[in-house]
């Protein structure tokens, strides 16, 4: 099963502040549902509230959270990635996308085959943070890059990355 991080990320690494994105772009979002659409999706409980406590339509979703109480109609909800995986791979996904927070990314990020990663090319303020990744174990294989339009602010690019080895 290919283990597949999906984020946005600001240059300095900013994925949000107050459990929200600190930017609106349109072209992300699109980008986000086109490769999400259809394949299992992992998240911890913060994100889930995120997004309005719900799953997202097409994506059946699995929740990791520390509070042994948590329900979420729809979704399952375990206490580690371990669990996650063994679910998704119960369930005969051939990927499986992870879609954060900041402690979700980085329980995550050493045990991922493939990355998905909008630069924002910009500054935030912000208290919820992506990992640095690193160029020993991490190949750039694609990046689209584009310039600000009507609809989205900010010079962004999408970049795949793939493990190395």
């Amino acid at each position: 099963m290919i283990k597949t991080i999906i984020a946005a990320k600001s240059d300095n690494n900013v994925i949000g502040k107050d459990n929200d994105l600190v930017w609106h772009m349109p072209a992300d979002l699109k980008f986000f549902k086109n490769k999400t659409r259809g394949k299992l999706v992992i998240m911890g409980r913060k994100t889930f509230a995120s997004i309005g406590n719900k799953p997202l339509p097409g994506r059946p979703t699995i929740i990791i959270t520390r509070n042994p109480t948590f329900e979420a109609n729809g979704c399952w909800v375990v206490d580690d990635i371990g669990k996650a995986f063994a679910i998704a791979a119960a369930e005969g996904q051939e990927e499986v996308y992870i879609l954060g927070g900041a402690q979700i990314y980085e329980k995550t990020i050493g045990l991922a085959d493939k990355m998905f990663i909008t630069e924002i090319k910009s500054t935030f303020d912000g208290d919820a943070f992506f990992p640095e990744i690193d160029a020993n174990k991490w190949l750039e294989v694609a990046r689209e890059e584009f310039e600000p339009d009507e609809k989205n602010k900010y010079p962004y690019a999408f970049v795949e990355y793939r493990r190395r080895g």
